[in-house]
């Protein structure tokens, strides 16, 4: 699972699920017998598990993700009118149960988990006043995408096994509802006018059309079979090669072709030229509520235009310093215009790009104690993204580790387009995505066993890509960045993070357009122009996420500073990022209040 499908986990832990509540108890049920509880504690973790064990059922591709292969036959449909009704009710019920624990009976690391467990309910029940599942998919938050992925054998479903095999099977078959029910709730959107901009459809489509093949053997779905493990025999290969044609033919490859084909004809004509939030029913507050999400934060939609201002200009002062630096004879723009054409700065092939970044590991590996005395046992391995996904996906993307270190984690690079991707930007992208950013803080909270499921394995966009962020600042302290362009890869990523805070509200909340958000981006920064199109375009699909980075980033700086303030010489850094990093993700005014916590049990 992608962390772009950031997406398809973290919304996974705000969609709380079950089952009805045990009346004596107050603890919903889950698959196994509830047990009476002897105090708060018992009784919350019960819920904890109980809310757990049924989200794992109703996500059955993130239970294969976490290696609990008990659903592998099992696909979501989560825009379909029964999962609705489940989720909201489940919701309500866990809520309530966990409200009903005595709080005063909890030590603070159950008040903790507490206070997050409420927060994820109710934030859920205030994002389904919304109809998001009018929006099933686009070309980033794609569950089309993230299925064919997954039949190419490139995702968390493993393919050594007989069984393996078989269950896969049944998620192919039911493929076909998904596809089925997702067409029709994009019908149901263009009744109540909830439809995607323009933009947005003709990007998804071409997507679509890579599915839909003559010949079965063409199709990415078939390389599990081209790959049969040695324990696989020749007459289950033959059974499983005959079943896979058939349904692959009959079911999968018509999936893509109904989903295609209604995009792109009916649903085309129907989208909106409108490329805002603000043009949809209620949306105005609907973007509102996601700004909320993403940044678990009350901050509005002008105030973070405003900082994105105020930081963009920062950014450039600096890097009119580094232009200085380098005795560039010419203005900024210029310097912008040489960074993005001159030859020397990119890689001649996509394997010296690899290459080159596998090399990274080993040096970043060597300063890393200075600065931190944690770290996760989980490895990582660096990998080109595949050539079907490529054209729209971003730069670089990351996948977590298997809970179990059997699969390691993953880091993405988008090799497709080696223009895309300068040399200079190669340090931060790395401190981003690998160490001590994404892999290192995410298989930290993997292997946090003490914490309970929920925490381990959910998540905050604005503490994972907070946190990503400023491992890019943690580089300067690490030595990484000397070299004075790549920090200005460091310099030219913050401000694409600073650049989301305008372009998102402006595009979302002022009625920009798309080519006044692109013409801006290019404006302040020297990203290459087909960066910075599939980043604005990013934000018309997924409005608010992009906003969840540099608001992370400052909040950490932010308790940084105040730690420092408050313990002056005796504060030590890799103490305080062992505190960040030790709770797992945390809402922001969780994290807050987790420092104080901790400052005062140093005083």
């Amino acid at each position: 699972m992608s962390r772009v499908a950031a997406v398809f986990l973290l919304t996974l832990l705000a969609a709380a699920c079950g089952r009805q509540g045990n009346e004596e108890t107050g603890a919903p049920e889950s698959g196994s017998a509830a047990v009476p509880h002897a105090d708060a504690s018992e009784r919350l973790h019960s819920i904890f598990e109980a809310e757990f064990e049924d989200l794992l059922k109703r996500y059955p591709v993130f239970a294969t993700d976490l290696g609990d292969h008990r659903y592998d036959d099992r696909i979501a449909i989560p825009m379909s009118p029964d999962f609705l009704r489940e989720q909201r009710a489940s919701a309500e019920r866990y809520l309530a149960a966990a409200e009903a624990v005595a709080v005063e009976d909890l030590d603070a690391a159950d008040r903790l988990s507490h206070d997050v467990f409420l927060y994820l309910q109710r934030t859920t029940l205030r994002r389904m006043a919304f109809p998001s599942w009018l929006l099933p998919f686009d070309q980033f938050n794609s569950f089309p995408n993230d299925f064919a992925a997954l039949g190419a054998g490139a995702g968390v479903h493993p393919f050594a096994s007989v069984a393996d095999y078989e269950t896969f099977l049944s998620r192919m078959a039911r493929f076909a509802v998904y596809a089925e029910v997702a067409v029709a709730r994009f019908e149901e959107g263009v009744a109540l006018g909830v439809v995607h901009p323009r933009m947005v459809v003709e990007r998804i489509v071409p997507q679509l059309a890579a599915q839909l093949v003559e010949n079965p053997e063409d199709s990415v779905f078939w390389q599990p079979l081209e790959n049969f493990p040695e324990a696989i025999g020749a007459v289950d290969r033959r059974r499983l090669t005959e079943a896979w044609r058939e349904t692959l033919t009959g079911q999968v490859i018509p999936a893509y072709r109904l989903m295609h084909d209604y995009l792109a004809g009916d649903y085309l004509a129907a989208a909106r030229p409108t490329v805002g939030w603000s043009a949809l029913p209620d949306g105005d507050a609907w973007y509102a509520s996601e700004i909320a999400y993403h940044t678990t934060t009350s901050l509005d939609a002008d105030t973070l235009h405003d900082i994105g201002l105020a930081e963009v200009a920062r950014i450039l002062g600096e890097m009119e310093g580094v232009r200085r630096r380098v005795q560039f004879d010419g203005d900024l723009p210029a310097f912008f215009v040489h960074l993005k054409t001159e030859d020397r700065f990119f890689w001649d092939s996509a394997a010296a790009m690899l290459t080159d970044y596998r090399s990274m590991d080993a040096r970043v590996e060597a300063v890393m104690p200075s600065r931190f005395s944690i770290s996760p046992r989980a490895g990582f391995e660096i990998r080109a993204i595949e050539p079907y996904r490529a054209s729209s996906a971003p730069g670089a993307q990351y996948q977590s580790p298997s809970p179990d270190g059997s699969r390691p984690g993953v880091f993405y690079l988008n090799t497709s387009d080696l223009r895309r991707m300068p040399r200079w930007g190669m340090a931060t992208l790395f401190l981003h995505e690998a160490v001590p950013g994404h892999h290192f803080q995410g298989a930290i909270a993997r292997e946090l066993t003490g914490l309970p499921r929920f925490r381990r394995f959910g998540g905050f966009t604005v503490y994972a890509e907070g946190w990503a962020l400023y491992a890019e600042d943690v580089g300067v302290e690490l030595g990484l960045l000397e070299d004075p362009y790549q920090y200005f890869g460091k310099l030219n990523d913050e401000m694409l993070r600073a650049m989301r805070l305008v372009v998102d509200t402006g595009l979302h909340r002022k009625g920009w357009s798309r080519e006044q958000a692109i013409a801006y981006m290019r404006e302040n920064s020297s990203l290459p122009e087909p960066e910075i199109v599939a980043e604005v375009e990013r934000y018309i699909a997924y409005p608010a996420q992009a906003l969840s980075y540099k608001t992370g980033q400052l909040a950490l700086h932010r308790l940084k500073a105040a730690a420092v303030d408050t313990l002056g010489d005796d504060f030590d850094v890799r103490a305080w990022h062992s505190m960040v990093l030790d709770s797992g993700e945390l809402p922001l005014a969780s994290l807050q209040a987790l420092q104080q916590r901790w400052l005062e049990g140093l005083r």
